[in-house]
């Protein structure tokens, strides 16, 4: 289960949407996190890593999407359900096979 979230989702987005305009224009671009976190009352490395994800979810920066995270997590749960089924069934077939054996 995830930690509870600090901040509302309003407050990320217009925190994130501030922060990532202020980092285009060149003359705001310096210090915009940190500014942007005192005035909005955000600590700015929790600022920084959203900005960091909405950056690289836009395509802007290189790294895994939050989409593409979310499905491999997905397809990793489902190889490791997988995996448990295929042990329980050879768990069961060898036991069958030793029922077998010892008739």
């Amino acid at each position: 289960m995830p930690a509870p979230k600090k901040y509302p989702d309003e407050l990320r987005e217009r925190a994130t949407r501030l922060a990532v305009e202020a980092r285009r224009d060149p003359a705001s671009a310096v210090g915009a996190i940190r500014r942007i976190a005192g005035q909005l009352g955000v600590h700015p490395e929790a600022l920084r890593t959203w900005v960091k994800k909405a950056e690289t979810d836009a395509g802007e920066r290189p790294g895994t999407t939050s989409s593409d995270a979310e499905r491999l997590a997905a397809l990793e749960r489902e190889v490791r359900e997988l995996r448990r089924a295929n042990q329980i069934l050879k768990s069961a077939a060898s036991f069958f096979a030793a029922e077998l054996c010892a008739t």
